[in-house]
């Protein structure tokens, strides 16, 4: 009785197991919707590199046109003939 019990076991976990599989296997297979998951994650990536790239450079503009405004700001404003 006790050796029919784990076999009947050890089948049922072993079906189980077998749908799992199945179960990964279906799911990796599936393309569907993938795209729209790329595009996003893409989106986001490019996002990201696009705020890095305007804090880096972003205070190197300002402190050019501050410095490039003093230089305009000592010039003459009056023209001689």
């Amino acid at each position: 009785m006790m050796r029919c019990k784990r076999i009947a076991t050890n089948l049922q976990e072993g079906r189980t197991t077998m749908m799992k599989t199945r179960r990964i296997r279906s799911l990796l297979a599936d393309t569907q919707g993938l795209s729209t998951v790329e595009y996003i994650i893409i989106l986001c990536l490019i996002a990201v590199v696009g705020f890095a790239i305007w804090q880096k450079f972003g205070n190197t503009v300002k402190t050019k046109t501050r410095g490039a405004e003093s230089v305009v700001n000592g010039l003459p404003t009056t023209s001689t003939p």
